[in-house]
Parts: C-alpha cells; sequence; structure tokens
C-alpha cells in the first residue's frame, strides 16, 4: 500500500519523549485508516534516543549537519508519503491530532499551520517572553513584510503537501527554517491554513536560545524583504535629507533660538548621500531577488521593465553634469572676486552632493546589469 502521510521528527537528545511521539503519530495512523510512516532525523544525540526510535518502528536516519531545518530537509527528502507533518519530537504537540491537519491537506490546502495563540498554551509551556514578546512580534513582522495572516508563525507543527515544498524551494539549515516556510508560501500563493492546538509543557533540555534565534528569524526577514531592509528607511533618510538641504540653500533656518547652517547642511549634505546610495542599493536587492525568485510583485517587474544600463547611465550622467554645473558656477564667480575668499560654500556643497549621487547611480546601474547578465545566461 503507498504511503500517504510521512511524519517528520528532528531529533537532539530526546530520549524522554521521542518513543512517545511516535507512538502517538502510529496510533493516530491506525485509529483514522492512514498509511503512514514515521521517519527520525538524529541531529548528532549522544543519549538514547536513536535505540528508542528504533525500538518503537521508526525510519531512522542520520543528519550530520547541525540544525533544525538541516534535520527537516533530510527527513523531508527522504519520505514516501504524498503529506508531511513536521514536529518536535519533545512532546509539546499531540500527534494524535495531526488527521486534522491531514484532512484540511485532502481538502486541497497546501500548507496548514498549527495555532498555539488560537489554541491554547498550558501552564510552563511557554515563557512569558516568548508568550508575549518574542513570538508576536516575529509573527507581525512576517505578516507586515509579506502580507500574511498567520497568528503563530513560528509554530513547530505543521503539515503540507510534498508538491508544495517542491515549490518552496526551501534552503535554510537553522530555526529560519519555519519563517522561510511561511514566507516562500505566502510568495508563491500557496493556499495556507491554520488549526488551533493546544501546547503542552517540554520535557527534557530545551535546544532553544532565545537571543540567538530571534535574530537568525529578523535576519531571515529582512534579507527577504528588500522594501523594509532598503528602501523604506533608504527613501526616509533621502527625503529628509534632500528637504533639509534645498531649505539650507535658500537661507539659515530659526530653531530653538539659534540659527542653523552651513555646518547643518554638511550633515544633510552627507544624509542625502547615504540615503541615495542605498536606495540604489535596494534597487539592486530587488532586482536580484526578482531574478532568484522571492520578489515576485507586479512594481518590481514593472521596474525590471523600465530598466535598462543605458537609462540608468544616462540618470547617473545628467545627476553628475548638474553638480558639475554648480561647481562651473562657484569656479566662475569665485574667478571673478580674484580667487580670493569663497562666497559659494552652501552652493560647492550641493554640487559635490549632485556629483557623488550621480556617480554612485552609475555603478550601480552596472552593478544591477552585472546581475541580469549572471541570470540570463542561467536561464
Amino acid at each position: 500500500m503507498q504511503i500517504e502521510v510521512s511524519v517528520i521528527l528532528p531529533c537532539l537528545n530526546e530520549e524522554e519523549t521521542i518513543g512517545i511521539c511516535i507512538r502517538k503519530a502510529t496510533e493516530c495512523f491506525k485509529k483514522n485508516s492512514i498509511c503512514g510512516e514515521v521517519i527520525v532525523v538524529d541531529n548528532g544525540s549522544t543519549d538514547s534516543s536513536t535505540e528508542k526510535a528504533k525500538s518503537e518502528g521508526a525510519q531512522l536516519i542520520f543528519e550530520k549537519n547541525r540544525g533544525y531545518g538541516s534535520a527537516l530537509r533530510a527527513g523531508i527528502e527522504s519520505a514516501h508519503g504524498k503529506y508531511i507533518v513536521m514536529g518536535d519530537a519533545d512532546d509539546t504537540y499531540d500527534f494524535l491530532e495531526i488527521d486534522k491537519f491531514v484532512d484540511l491537506l485532502r481538502n486541497g490546502y497546501d500548507l496548514v499551520i498549527g495555532s498555539r495563540f488560537k489554541g491554547k498554551i498550558l501552564r510552563g509551556a511557554m515563557s512569558w517572553s516568548h508568550r508575549y514578546i518574542g513570538n508576536p512580534i516575529l509573527s507581525g513582522m512576517l505578516n507586515l513584510f509579506f502580507h500574511g495572516k498567520i497568528s503563530d508563525a513560528h509554530c513547530g507543527l505543521r503539515a503540507f503537501t510534498k508538491q508544495a515544498y517542491q515549490r518552496m524551494d526551501l534552503r535554510t539549515t537553522g530555526m529560519e527554517f519555519a519563517s522561510e516556510m511561511v514566507i516562500h508560501a505566502l510568495k508563491r500563493n500557496l493556499k495556507i491554513s491554520e488549526i488551533p492546538i493546544i501546547y503542552h509543557p517540554r520535557k527534557g533540555e530545551s535546544k532553544l536560545s532565545s537571543f540567538r534565534d530571534a535574530w537568525r528569524h529578523i535576519r531571515f526577514m529582512l534579507l527577504y524583504s528588500p522594501n523594509y531592509l532598503f528602501l523604506l528607511p533608504a527613501s526616509l533618510i533621502f527625503l529628509f535629507g534632500i528637504t533639509l538641504l534645498v531649505r539650507l540653500l535658500l537661507g539659515p533656518i530659526w530653531l530653538f533660538g539659534r540659527f542653523w547652517d552651513i555646518h547643518v547642511m554638511v550633515f544633510s549634505s552627507i544624509i542625502t548621500i547615504l540615503g541615495w546610495q542605498v536606495l540604489n542599493l535596494g534597487l539592486c536587492a530587488k532586482m536580484y531577488a526578482h531574478h532568484i525568485g522571492l520578489e515576485l510583485t507586479s512594481f518590481t517587474q514593472k521596474i525590471i521593465k523600465m530598466f535598462s544600463l543605458e537609462k540608468a547611465l544616462l540618470l547617473g550622467g545628467i545627476i553628475s553634469l548638474i553638480g558639475l554645473g554648480f561647481s562651473l558656477y562657484v569656479f566662475i564667480v569665485w574667478a571673478k572676486a580674484g580667487f580670493g575668499e569663497l562666497a559659494q560654500v552652501k552652493t560647492a556643497i550641493v554640487s559635490l552632493t549632485l556629483i557623488a549621487m550621480g556617480v554612485g547611480t552609475i555603478f550601480s546601474s552596472f552593478l544591477v546589469s552585472m546581475l541580469e547578465i549572471k541570470y540570463l545566461k542561467e536561464e
């Protein structure tokens, strides 16, 4: 009989609970007439976890590369089932209820995620900081960045079709694997559902490192979201800098009981250049993300259609020429004054700002074109 469901249990020193998890999964199979298998992926256990997994009849494989994502990927690639259920081997999730996940997959969903927050978190199962700070912030960031509506984006109990997994093309090796799965599912418009679950206190030693794992999730989400990593902050920085620069060119600003002039203008020039350069990097990042299949929005596609090396070089050249024009004006005024004291410092600051922006644009456009050559060659 063909296997329908594969349960994947990543394992690192879970001798207290691995047997319980396997028995619950197999009991669920029998109760609901599911043809299934349980795969335990040992990730370097030094206790009796592997022996207990074998004694319970689970398929045992070994993954030498450490990491939550590495273990799960190894297990999924070895799975024979049409549907995959993944969960922690510490008995925090109830594998007697995996039939509910499978039913939704049978009804057309691609990814089903357990929700501890819509369900119930038993006393001692989750720390106060994780429950009210860490998980809500991380799930909120993911929903904001990638337009999701997931209440518990980092729940470890989830199910998906083998076909959906192949479409998601997951590559991370650590705890960020959980974020990557949801992000790729959202970006590829997969059909996602959530199921309220009960979250139990774990037995044995926790493998989580709160700050390190949280940072890995945040870092991953930022890298996958050039809009929030580059474009939004860069746009705000640039608009602030250029507005202040133009205003100070017209004359000093009276604020907080004093005039602000040339020194603030130097600051605004640097801020303008910084914002413009990060903006250029953001556009490069968006185009790169599009080429590797991470940024599939219509806005990005319009940018790509509009972009050409020649247009970008022309833009950079025009900005640089305007800056050089200001420099020429400063030089003429200075020459007429007999090369004495320079009285056009503000104009010179604007000139150098524009030249720096133009040159940055020119080199950024070459970088984008280099990326296009690489991916056009691969296609």
